[in-house]
């Protein structure tokens, strides 16, 4: 039973697809070994097999991106195919095209079974010129309307790109019946049972330096009484030190007013007023680790400003965190708690995710770099559960409408489906 966010969403379970051509959405975009192109963690991909398995008599076209123009890591999705082959234990077809000739005429001669991977979706103009239009304007993308004309359904499984409005994302909406996939309805409905009836302490911790996004997520919760104590680490501690009038220093101050850039001015005035408003719930860092000549030093708050790089929580900030954590009802967290990537520094997130770990309430561990070390680290098992996106969740724990949800919601009302006959728009 879906809830919340579901609501008014088509899912699996409501229609039968069996013998259709279904346009599958997925969001496996790897992190990937600079050299030799192969695959540092494959989670996205492997999220991805529970829709398969579900459409195991259909004939799927799976729809995918790895990163985007211009950077490094920007590669065909031929790589992923062999490895979602691998997993699946089955072969997955690739074709070098994603709306051309050869991927029609590959899409034709799919049979029930048999899965199909197109070429990188971001390979294609429109995916990335688009991204301010309405639904109704990107069916008339090359994308949707060639691809539209051989399928029957789309399903989007694509979580992590939930926050997106493009053709592969949300261009299918008016013209052909949209779905939800397996992982797109456990992320949505293990997000908003954390979000609309979390347990109690509900608990936010936020880190990292994603410090706008995090400042807005800060707000939803206070002002909607999501969470009952919310604790910053990472960069958004340094940001609501300097708000409660600690000063951290020039270079911590630099920092992040570089990082914020043009949203600076906003995102201060947001964090003055959740200061202003909410600072018996807003807890602060007791002391603070530094990098000083290559060096950990921990300091206090009291002994700040410093002109040095603050990288880390202090070990009683790490400790009493600990103990918050393991006494919560409900943990929300996105964002690690300094550079972890620098061992020295690492501690205040391993201890932060460890005692969520051990914790008997329920931790929702927000997308990217943490979730990341949660599955390195072995833990995701330990988890309430681990979100495939970061973007997407931060949006959706930040209360702004996610495209691809408006979008099911908007398909589903628009085309009739019964899970007692299979569906039928042409």
């Amino acid at each position: 039973m879906s809830h919340g966010l579901m609501t008014g969403v088509i899912t699996l379970d409501d229609v039968n697809l069996d013998g259709r051509t279904v346009l599958l959405r997925v969001d496996i975009n790897s992190p990937l070994d600079p050299k030799t192109k192969s695959f540092l963690d494959n989670n996205r991909i492997k999220m991805i097999v529970p829709t398969l398995n579900r459409l195991t008599k259909s004939k799927v076209v799976i729809l995918a991106h790895q990163s985007r123009p211009g950077k490094m890591d920007f590669t065909s999705t031929h790589g992923h195919s062999r490895e979602l082959a691998r997993l699946l234990g089955r072969q997955v077809k690739w074709v070098e095209d994603i709306h051309g000739d050869a991927a029609l005429k590959a899409i034709e001669s799919l049979q029930p079974g048999e899965v199909l991977m197109l070429d990188n979706v971001r390979k294609d103009e429109q995916e990335m010129s688009m991204k301010k239009e309405s639904f109704d304007l990107l069916a008339d993308s090359q994308m949707v309307s060639r691809l539209s004309g051989v399928a029957d359904a789309f399903v989007n499984d694509a979580f992590a790109c939930a926050h997106r409005n493009s053709p592969s994302i949300t261009g299918f909406t008016h013209v052909l019946p949209c779905i939800a996939g397996v992982l797109m309805e456990l992320e949505i409905n293990k997000l908003t049972q954390a979000l609309e009836n979390p347990k109690r302490p509900c608990i936010a911790l936020l880190g990292g330096i994603k410090i706008d996004d995090s400042v807005k997520v800060a707000d939803n919760m206070l002002r909607n009484n999501i969470c009952d104590q919310l604790w910053v680490t990472g960069g958004v501690a340094n940001l609501f030190l300097e708000v409660s009038g600690v000063d951290i220093g020039e270079c911590n101050h630099n920092f992040l007013y570089d990082e914020l850039g043009e949203v600076w001015n906003p995102t201060m005035e947001t964090a003055r007023y959740l200061w202003d408003e909410y600072s018996d719930r807003i807890m602060l860092p007791v002391d603070i680790a530094a990098d000083i000549s290559g060096n950990r030093v921990d300091l206090r708050i009291e002994d700040l400003p410093i002109e040095a790089p603050i990288y880390d929580l202090g070990l009683d900030s790490t400790r009493i965190l600990s103990r918050a954590i393991k006494d919560a009802g409900t943990i929300i967290l996105n964002g690690p708690a300094g550079v972890f990537e620098m061992p020295e520094f690492a501690l205040g997130t391993i201890e932060m995710l460890n005692a969520c770990s051990e914790s008997e309430g329920y931790s929702v561990i927000g997308g990217g770099h943490t979730a990341t070390l949660v599955m390195q680290r072995g833990l995701a098992r330990k988890m309430g559960h681990v979100s495939t996106g970061g973007g997407s969740c931060l949006d959706l724990l930040a209360g702004r409408t996610l495209p691809a949800i408006e979008s099911l919601k908007s398909s589903a009302s628009r085309f009739e489906m019964s899970v007692h006959r299979p569906i039928d728009h042409r």
